[in-house]
């Protein structure tokens, strides 16, 4: 790998220039005295002085870091350069935040982009799995269901999930061999998800492979360990520091393979020393790419010990919203991913008007509930017209939010909306945003939408009912793909080295986009089936 060729003292005396200067602008654009979040690392044995030196600037101890001689601290930049000064002090950098680049953090422009649904899940065909299940299309395109994945061997890998928790009580998560996790006093206890993040996450890696019930994972036997350390709440972002403690936790569970679909802009020293000695250790990390859809680095996955992710859809091409650089390493599917959601917190939309019914996407957000009502046309939703009260607005794509559409269809009376594509785009899900309604919507194609428009003033029903499952889009839904193959891979190969099976995802990967390694693809599309081969063709050292 082009990344194992960096030393970590390079990067870190580089790192450190950068925070260095990331600090001082951090202190130069708050009010002087303002509290700022900072982490304090401090020399080893010298745990009493160091508390003491933060004592004497007047700092507040949010969290002593698990595993490093290091704290986050709260204090005004006044007396931050006497810290700094003090001998007990190793250095002290910003607290960046880390936030989860999913679906539950995407704008409404990001997130309105197409989106096909005419593969996102097909029936199992019971040959590989239980019969009456969705197979997630992602499950396919990274070769899972060609790997046998039961008995002892996936049972002797651990993945660790750094995430916003992970629903217990979910019927295709709730039988999952073992799955330990811990207390946060920020965010609470692990089996509850309150931003539902981290049960989707989880549901790519090991939804349960069940008869009749909702979709696989990459690893469905029940036997894969999960640890699962919760960092985020409802409102999906964290400071860097708790990372670091996660990721350190995850490592005295025992974990093989960190996953992680989070990120943020601005590298700490900390986070790059605690995944080199991570990576020292054994210990696979993989985080996402972003969902900036530039060229921005994001960390923790821009560090040399860490995996960056990028996002496909169905058709094995980058996401738009994917971020792309220099050190973007693999991809997975990422674009209208279906997995588990805590219970009943889903929606599955259905439309259907004179006795036809119509492929029908989620608009996040939309209430669930049923209304029939004569269809009418709103042209593009962008004004008030009295003209649709009681009726179902029949809208096009296009000029504005869908939150707004579906909000001056209910300030002029409509009853429920139909958002469909234009430009002969097809089907696709959308989100409100911050908008809330009260009257159900939903999604259609430009081809079904023409349909429709032949069919105005006729009966239809827009229906929007609660599930357990979601389609989710970011490169937070392409990075548990990775994560469960290399768990997946490596459980036939428990003799290799993280930095061998790292090595083998990389070479086996199906090369996508420009010839060898790229910004969009990086050395392209995860593939466990081609990376077992490799293995056992080659051995470890191939």
């Amino acid at each position: 790998m082009l990344e194992s060729k960096v030393t970590v003292s390079s990067l870190g005396k580089l790192t450190k220039l950068c925070l260095t200067a990331a600090i001082v602008g951090l202190a130069g654009g708050a009010a002087a005295g303002e509290p700022q979040r900072f982490i304090v690392a401090y020399k080893a044995g010298a745990d009493l002085n160091a508390n003491a030196a933060v004592i004497r600037a007047r700092g507040n101890v949010k969290l002593k870091i698990h595993g490093m001689n290091a704290m986050s601290v709260e204090m005004s930049d006044q007396t931050l350069q006497d810290l700094r000064n003090d001998p007990s002090i190793d250095y002290v950098e910003a607290d960046a935040i880390r936030s989860l680049p999913g679906v539950n953090t995407m704008s409404a422009a990001m997130a309105d982009q197409a989106l096909s649904l005419s593969s996102a899940a097909s029936p199992s065909s019971g040959k590989t799995y239980f019969p009456g299940q969705q197979i997630p299309y992602g499950i396919k395109m990274v070769q899972a269901d060609q790997l046998p994945n039961g008995g002892a061997r996936t049972g002797n890998r651990m993945v660790c999930i750094i995430d916003s928790g992970y629903d217990l009580q979910h019927e295709d998560l709730n039988n999952n061999g073992t799955v330990t996790g811990e207390y946060d006093p920020g965010t609470g206890w692990w089996n509850a998800d309150e931003n539902h993040h981290g049960t989707h996450v989880a549901g790519t890696i090991s939804a349960l492979n069940n008869n009749g019930t909702g979709v696989v994972g990459v690893i469905s036997s029940r036997q894969l360990h999960l640890h699962i350390v919760k960092v985020f709440g409802a409102d999906g972002w964290a400071y860097s520091s708790s990372l670091v403690a996660a990721a350190n936790k995850c490592a005295s569970a025992g974990a093989n393979v960190i996953s992680m679909s989070l990120g943020g802009a601005e590298p700490t020293l900390t986070e790059a020393n605690a995944f080199a000695a991570l990576a020292s250790k054994g210990i696979l990390s993989i985080a996402a790419a972003g969902n900036s859809g530039n060229a921005v680095l994001s960390y923790p996955a821009s560090y040399p010990s860490v995996m960056s992710v990028a996002a496909l859809d169905e058709n094995k091409q980058h996401a738009s919203f994917s971020q792309y650089n220099n050190k973007v390493e693999i991809a997975a599917p990422g674009v209208h991913v279906l997995s588990t959601v805590p219970m009943g917190t889903g929606s599955e939309s259905t439309i259907s008007i004179a006795g036809t019914t119509y492929v029908a996407g989620d608009m996040t957000g939309s209430p669930k509930a049923t209304v029939t009502a004569p269809l009418a046309d709103f042209g593009i939703g962008d004004a008030v017209n009295a003209a649709v009260a009681g009726k179902i607005c029949l809208i096009e794509r296009g000029v504005i939010a869908f939150g707004a559409k579906v909000a001056n269809c209910q300030a002029s009376g409509g009853v429920g909306a139909i958002v469909y594509n234009s430009l002969g785009r097809g089907s696709f899900g959308g989100t409100l945003g911050d908008t809330v309604t009260a009257i159900p919507s939903a999604t259609a194609s430009a081809a079904d939408g023409a349909v429709m428009r032949t069919q105005l003033g006729q009966s239809a029903t827009v229906k929007v009912k609660a599930t357990n499952y979601a389609y989710f889009d970011g490169t937070s839904m392409a990075t548990p793909h990775v994560s469960a193959v290399a768990a997946l891979v490596w459980s036939y190969f428990p003799m290799c080295s993280a930095d061998q099976i790292r090595t083998t995802l990389d070479k086996s990967a199906e090369d996508l986009g420009a010839p060898g390694r790229d910004p969009q693809y990086g050395f392209g599309l995860v593939r466990a089936k081609d990376a077992y081969d490799r293995l056992a063709t080659y051995g470890c050292n191939n």
